[in-house]
């Protein structure tokens, strides 16, 4: 049974595995995120640290969509001014191998740009 799109209009299906996967973390910022949050839980604000190049609202954009998709979690403190951290869920952590895959991959890239 196909699993339904979550963030298309249509009521189409994936074709494949890969494009449910690129369809929760496939954007520019989100692996970047997960990334930061394989050492830890973050509040927003050290994330926005962590990736200057990030819009303010890109960045609120980009998490909601990972704690739609149960990547991650996050938990909100009652005191002023409003304290909310990030972490990754169990479900998240999964992506830890991929991640890091990922970043040695990026880094052969980058070797060969220099060359």
């Amino acid at each position: 049974m196909a699993v339904q799109k979550s963030r298309r209009t249509n009521q189409c299906h994936y074709g494949c595995a890969v494009e449910a996967a690129l369809d929760v973390i496939g954007n520019k910022w989100k692996g970047v995120v997960l990334f930061h949050l394989l050492e830890g839980t973050k509040r927003f604000n050290e994330l926005r640290r962590l990736i200057p190049s990030v819009t303010q609202r890109m960045l609120t954009l980009q998490l909601r969509e990972l704690e739609k998709d149960a990547v991650i979690t996050r938990k909100v403190y009652a005191e002023v001014p409003p304290k909310v951290e990030y972490s990754l869920t169990t479900f998240g952590r999964e992506l830890e191998p991929l991640l890091y895959s990922l970043r040695e991959w990026g880094n052969r890239i980058m070797q060969r740009e220099v060359e």
